[in-house]
């Protein structure tokens, strides 16, 4: 990208501006996204209607296009047709850096398929603000946004990032903050963990401890108000499991004759716990089970 795109001129050339906008905190917005956000032609954004909060602060007057899940393949040859004929298009989400976790990601990869020019105006970010709020290392992270919403879809995608050596980041919605947490709890083991609430607004608020300390909390107290984000700690040496045979057995028992649970929901449990595959899982709780019939 040449200096004169990235802002050094007293004009601004025609390309797509990807800007992060605040968290919570309005003074967070940058002078250069501001700059920029006066001069483009349109905004594209999520909700006109919480961006256009952002831009009457501001006095921001520029056109604004949603952009959204719902409507992004319907409005994506659109938005590049106006980059083909020279506009200047910001492309903003509804808080923090866009495409983390919204649909801006299709949008880049085309305009970087066809060549067509563009750059970041960066700034507030949620995952990374708690990153350095949590206490945990930071030398290496691995952002794993949303986790799904349903708890066994929960628990085998926690165990496909289980051994990861890093520390880990998410996002939650707090109705499923307790919930998800008990499985990061039971998949992960009991490891240091942060969740950060609120952040950069009068409220914010950043609880660490063990995540079973934290499972007890949010349990007992309810859901939390606020954008809600989860860091967990990497896995201690100490903390690895063995599993032998006796040992996946032992569990595919337990949750079978002592939890009540089916030969198809131990096994899920299992899997999703030990890392192994599912399958073979299965084949094994079958066979626990055919054997005491």
């Amino acid at each position: 990208m040449d200096e004169t795109f990235a802002g050094t001129d007293s004009g601004l050339p025609s390309g797509l501006y990807i800007i992060a906008t605040p968290i919570g905190n309005m003074g967070d917005i940058t002078l250069r996204a501001l700059e920029v956000l006066g001069k483009v032609d349109a905004i594209a954004c999520e909700d006109t209607r919480i961006s256009g909060k952002l831009t009457a602060l501001y006095g921001l007057s520029a056109q604004k296009i949603p952009y959204h899940d719902h409507n992004a393949a319907e409005m994506r040859p659109r938005l590049i047709a106006m980059l083909k004929e020279g506009k200047r298009l910001a492309l903003i989400s509804d808080a923090g850096m866009p495409l983390i976790s919204d649909p801006g990601y299709k949008l880049v990869e085309q305009c970087a398929a066809e060549g067509l020019p563009m750059t970041c105006i960066p700034g507030a970010s949620a995952s990374l603000a708690a990153l350095v709020l949590s206490g945990l290392p930071t030398d290496k992270f691995l952002f794993a946004g949303f986790l799904p919403p349903k708890s066994a879809a929960r628990r085998t995608a926690l165990a496909e990032i289980k051994a990861v050596a890093a520390t880990l980041v998410f996002y939650e919605t707090a109705p499923r903050l307790a919930d998800s947490l008990a499985d990061m709890q039971e998949i992960l083991g009991d490891r240091p963990a942060a969740v950060a609430r609120a952040l950069t607004k009068k409220f914010e608020e950043v609880k660490r401890g063990p995540l079973s300390a934290l499972v007890d909390f949010y349990q007992a107290h309810g859901d939390p108000r606020g954008e809600i984000v989860v860091v967990v700690g990497a896995p201690r040496a100490d903390q690895a499991e063995s599993w032998t045979e006796k040992t996946l057995d032992d569990l595919l028992v337990r949750m079978m004759d002592e939890q009540g649970m089916s030969v198809k929901d131990a096994a899920a449990f299992v899997a999703a716990k030990s890392g192994i595959k599912k399958r073979d899982v299965y084949q094994r709780a079958l066979l626990l089970s055919q054997k005491k019939k």
